[in-house]
């Protein structure tokens, strides 16, 4: 099983400007870093996660990046595929775009931002997927569904490996079921080894309801993780909401140290993708650097 490790840039963020997420880009370049994950909501800091990775594959010429994860309802999907096609196209090297899709953040405001409802999203989502799947594979795309129409409709350039595994996240029944049938591997968020012991067989068993297989290698998680001290604020709530019942120092650990042993266990449940998170500031570009270079000392010796 090979296990790596990116780097993720949460909502809130300060790497939305050239020298500060070039300056992130080139060091985890140079450090062996896997990936760059990208967040997406409307109302953070964070950049564009379509806009930040093609800076990024433009800038280097390994290091991956994905999305944890990309809105699909509410976007025009020949479009994104075209996009993401075009994004694989240019960048050095194969196999480095890595699009995780999700439904959206929670907020109102948020599905808002999208032109969608929260009584809409799931259903819009469910019949987008499969279709973006064919713009990547298909000429003459003809599509007369409830939320799309599409009449012969071709998307150039296409992915050079004719699509893309497509990841998703998710931890209640519905959404297990919908990334057994519906995707490539399962990123999941908030979560402890038991909770992957209970719901990664979820996941498999939609899988094979389906007809489908998902390889045991697309497996992983975003690792969030904070310097030292209690767990406060938003974030803690967040975690509350996601696990209720559950110390959120278990979901959420201190220190390096801490996030090793949470890999550990989550590789000893059959995960080996991991994005680390960090909750707080890196500060200036010193600090980053000696920030990722502890990562690289404490962290990066689990990838194999």
């Amino acid at each position: 099983m090979k296990i790596r490790i990116g780097f993720g840039l949460g909502r809130e963020t300060s790497f939305h400007t050239r020298d500060r997420l070039g300056a992130l880009a080139d060091a985890l370049e140079e450090r062996s870093f896997d990936s760059l994950w990208f967040s997406e909501r409307l109302a953070g800091t964070a950049p564009d996660p379509i806009a930040a990775m093609g800076f990024v594959v433009g800038r280097t010429d390994r290091l991956k990046v994905g999305t944890s994860v990309l809105v699909l309802p509410g976007r025009n999907l020949p479009v994104l595929a075209g996009e993401l096609a075009t994004l694989e196209q240019l960048a050095a090297g194969k196999s480095r775009i890595l699009p995780a899709f999700g439904i959206g953040a929670p907020e109102a405001e948020e599905h808002s931002g999208f032109g969608v409802t929260k009584a809409t999203r799931k259903d819009i989502y469910e019949e987008a997927l499969p279709l973006i799947r064919r713009f990547w594979a298909e000429d003459d795309v003809t599509h007369h569904g409830r939320w799309f129409d599409f009449e012969g409709v071709t998307v150039n350039p296409k992915p050079r490996a004719g699509g893309f595994d497509v990841w998703m996240g998710g931890m209640h029944p519905k959404e297990l079921d919908r990334v057994g049938r519906l995707s490539d591997g399962w990123l999941a968020s908030f979560c402890t080894p038991a909770d992957v012991r209970a719901k990664l067989p979820l996941v498999q068993q939609a899988a094979a309801a389906a007809g489908r297989t998902i390889d045991p290698e697309h497996f992983g998680a975003p690792i969030v993780y904070r310097r030292s001290g209690p767990l406060l604020g938003p974030l803690a709530r967040a975690v509350a909401r996601s696990n209720p019942g559950v110390d959120p120092s278990e979901i959420v650990p201190a220190g390096l140290d801490g996030a090793v042993r949470q890999i550990e266990g989550l590789v000893a449940e059959g995960m080996s993708k991991f994005v680390l998170v960090p909750a707080h500031d890196l500060g200036d570009a010193d600090e980053m650097r000696r920030e990722l270079d502890e990562i690289v000392a404490r962290v990066l010796p689990l990838q194999t």
